[in-house]
């Protein structure tokens, strides 16, 4: 690997609504800096995203692309749902490629393996930082497998940041990107390999609202049993404790101020539920394990924001003497809409504590993190701040 020259980041947002359009703006905002070498697309569900990557690829036929559907997206000021965003990667500081990994509902170790084939640095061990953006199609599961399988694929030797591919919390179709394909049942992988590190930060704002219950059976997404009686029957012990109103057939606006969270040493790892069954079954976002211990949740939109702060302090850090270039911020659709208009003061937060850096993102179901000193894994509702250097 040859350094040279530096790293340039070029964000763009568009709320055109045909795809190819959309994708043509984006283009036009995006080569300001040069041709790009990599492109990483996040796109509302409403789009023809197989026409935005023809187009892209068009227009920038030597750089890798990966993304994915998201469910709200934003980029310095301009936020919203039903736009697009992008972020340009340019310069000689760097070298990238992108893979992907298919098949995850089936088998999530292979996916990994298959993603980890294309990564030029790890048979390539000559010195470098080593990450990863990682974008999975939530709706085939095991995403926290998936990260872990990564881990061991790579020796550990890459920090991962990312999320699941959205729909608007339809949770009916979600898909990620690859060069100019869309896949559902899989994942997609930007490796970037740098002279300089990038910064990785995790953090929520969620503390403990109820004592600890067992998960004594559980199935996939499904809670089937907390402490021997069907899961609904602890959130409806929880709301008439906490004076909450909570109708099984439309639960969703108790659930989004009342997730479980699975303990772990030092902090709870977070799951959004999302529908109650008729045998009293838990439907959650992501898999909790069977004999975990969990609690139900509480937070407030000040622990919210500050919760991004923190996870931006924490990417800053991680940079060590280098300055922040621009950012990418992760955070769970299920936050967005639990704090409504709210959701700007957050994203503007970490723009803030990154000294108004260039910053785009977009909401997903989960959020993906492993780095040094972080809370690694799968996440609902927690926000994670990548900061790229200058």
């Amino acid at each position: 690997m040859h350094w040279g020259g530096f790293m340039k980041t070029t964000i763009a947002a568009t709320r055109r609504l045909e795809g190819a359009s959309a994708a043509e703006d984006l283009a036009k905002q995006l080569c300001s800096a040069g041709a790009p070498r990599a492109v990483v697309l996040f796109a509302a569900p409403t789009y023809d995203h197989w026409a935005m990557l023809r187009t892209l690829r068009a227009r920038f036929p030597e750089a890798v692309i990966v993304g994915a559907s998201s469910a709200g997206e934003f980029a310095n000021d301009q936020r919203g749902e039903g736009m697009a965003t992008a972020l340009a990667l340019s310069g000689e500081d760097f070298e990238v490629a992108a893979s992907c990994g298919r098949g995850i509902s089936a088998d999530p170790a292979r996916a990994a393996r298959q993603l980890v084939s294309g990564f030029r640095g790890v048979s390539d061990l000559r010195p470098g930082h080593r990450s990863a953006l990682v974008m999975t199609d939530a709706l085939a599961g095991h995403a926290d497998r998936l990260v872990d399988e990564l881990t061991l694929a790579t020796a550990g030797l890459y920090q991962f940041f990312g999320g699941g591919a959205g729909d608007n919390a339809q949770f009916q179709r979600t898909t990620v990107f690859c060069q100019d394909e869309v896949m559902t049942d899989a994942a997609a992988v930007l490796e970037v390999i740098s002279e300089k590190p990038i910064g990785v930060g995790v953090s929520h704002g969620w503390e403990p609202a109820s004592p600890p219950l067992r998960v004594t059976a559980a199935d996939g997404l499904r809670v089937i049993s907390l402490n021997g009686l069907p899961a609904a029957e602890a959130f409806q012990t929880h709301a008439q404790e906490t004076g909450q109103a909570l109708d099984p057939g439309a639960p969703i606006p108790f659930f989004l101020h009342n997730i479980l969270g699975i303990e772990t040493p030092g902090t709870h790892r977070l799951r959004v539920p999302l529908a109650i069954q008729d045998d009293g079954s838990v439907i959650c976002a992501a898999e909790i394990p069977r004999n975990a211990l969990v609690r139900i949740m509480r937070s407030n939109h000040e622990s919210t924001v500050k919760a991004a702060e923190t996870a931006a302090d924490a990417a800053l850090a991680a940079l060590g003497e280098y300055k922040p270039q621009a950012a990418l911020f992760f955070d769970c659709v299920a936050t967005r809409l639990r704090m409504g208009q709210g959701f700007a003061k957050e994203v503007s937060a970490v723009q803030e504590r990154l000294g108004g850096v260039d910053l785009m993102g977009c909401n997903t179901h989960g959020q993906i993190a492993r780095a040094e000193g972080q809370f690694e894994g799968f996440h609902n509702c927690t926000a994670v701040v990548c900061v790229l250097p200058a």
